[in-house]
């Protein structure tokens, strides 16, 4: 790795600071296929980087800088870095920092703030939001469980200096090994299946230095902190593997197209309901969960909260973005994008980005697909593997849209001119 070392004397102090590894591009925006990403009318999708690694969250820097946290290493580094240095709207310079693999990565406060898969740390910026040294990251927490299974890290932060982490499950029913019993009570609740607080300023925090925010959260991989309502919002995956131990209870279509992923808005306290129960999105109820005594149809989680938004079933939302920019038209300003990283069997569909209009802080109407065609397949009948899965969303200062794949390793920018 290349390295830029700059030695400057002022007083007593030396600064060192460290410019991330350069990268040679493979492919460029203008010899790769152009993108067949379909989006409304009016608006223009542009492919900015592909082939980058399996690009997972994204942030964009004021000055139009992305920041993408990849989730396996890429010649040994797991932060890829794309510039527009001549602002033509094309990347000139892709560069690469970070020895771990991860899935968070936001800009705020002064610091971009990463995560890896045991937890979060954080690189000083300088007034141009470029880092100042690459090689010294501050930990903030480490030590959060990972035993590989759903065990991304992905945050956000509020206005009032505090970090939220998910820590999602290992276990997806929480069975006992080998068996369709349900571990009453879910120990696995006490260290994961939850969303932890923390407090963003403080260094070297351990698990323990952390507040269960909320409970009964079996992965939420998409969080964003609502400013409007000031409050956390987050998109959960739900469960599986209904048929295997209850066919008496699940048909195999059943078992596909069950339980509903979730959009939750989330208060300290707050019990969204796994292992125990799920939502089905068909009867629109909260469900016992088989391992629990459920039958498919008993209802309880009275303590329980309920979803904002029930989406079909192995869509795999993997980020929300509340969108505040002027760019796009009126009708998804407070809005929320869902980046949706699987397939549907009820829908035949998948891997889009959909939107969720809001009013006054509350979903306002049914949820649509925004931008889709990521698969470049027809996933009904399908003539070739899937090509992209979203993963990340970021919005830039100009209120362009950023949506990562973590298959293709590709960055796409969608903007909008209603004279085109």
């Amino acid at each position: 790795m290349k390295k830029t070392l700059i030695l400057a004397t002022l007083a007593t102090f030396v600064i060192i600071s460290f410019k991330p590894s350069e990268i040679t591009r493979k492919k460029t925006p203008s010899d790769v296929p152009k993108s067949e990403i379909t989006v409304p009318a009016g608006f223009k999708a542009t492919i900015l980087g592909t082939e980058l690694g399996p690009t997972r969250h994204l942030t964009v820097s004021k000055n139009g800088v992305i920041y993408a946290k990849l989730s396996k290493l890429k010649d040994g580094k797991g932060i890829v870095v794309l510039r527009d240095d001549n602002k033509d709207g094309k990347i000139e310079k892709t560069e690469m920092f970070g020895n771990y693999p991860g899935t968070g990565i936001t800009i705020k406060n002064g610091y971009l703030y990463t995560s890896s898969n045991t937890g979060v740390m954080r690189y000083k910026l300088n007034e141009k939001e470029e880092i100042i040294n690459v090689d010294a990251p501050e930990k903030i927490v480490e030590g959060l469980v990972d035993k590989g299974r759903d065990n991304a890290k992905p945050f956000v932060l509020d206005n009032a200096n505090n970090i939220y982490v998910t820590v999602g499950s290992y276990n997806d029913p929480c069975r006992e090994k080998g068996t369709g019993k349900g571990m009453m009570p879910c120990t696995i609740l006490d260290s994961a299946g939850g969303i932890w607080k923390f407090n963003a300023s403080k260094l070297n925090q351990a698990y323990s230095d952390g507040k269960r925010y909320a409970t009964g959260v079996k992965n939420a991989v998409g969080t964003a902190w609502n400013n409007k309502t000031n409050t956390l919002f987050a998109t959960i995956h739900g469960r599986g593997q209904f048929h295997d131990f209850y066919p008496q209870y699940y048909t195999p279509k059943q078992s596909q197209e069950l339980p509903a992923e979730t959009l939750y808005e989330l208060k300290e306290g707050d019990d969204a309901g796994w292992p125990y129960i799920y939502y089905d999105q068909f009867q629109k109820k909260k469900i016992v969960a088989p391992e629990y005594g459920g039958d498919g149809k008993m209802t309880g989680g009275e303590k329980a909260i309920n979803p904002l938004i029930a989406f079909p079933a192995h869509l795999g939302p993997n980020d929300l973005l509340f969108y505040s920019g002027k760019m796009f038209p009126a009708k998804y300003r407070n809005g929320a994008f869902v980046a949706f990283h699987g397939q549907s069997p009820e829908l035949k569909k998948g891997y889009f980005v959909a939107f969720v209009p809001f009013l006054n802080g509350k979903p306002s109407g049914k949820w649509e697909i925004f931008a889709d065609n990521f698969a470049g397949t027809d996933l009904v009948k399908p003539t070739g593997p899937i090509q992209h899965r979203p993963c990340g969303l970021a919005q830039g200062l100009d209120g362009a849209l950023y949506v990562s794949d973590d298959l293709g390793g590709t960055i796409f920018k969608i903007v909008y001119n209603s004279r085109k």
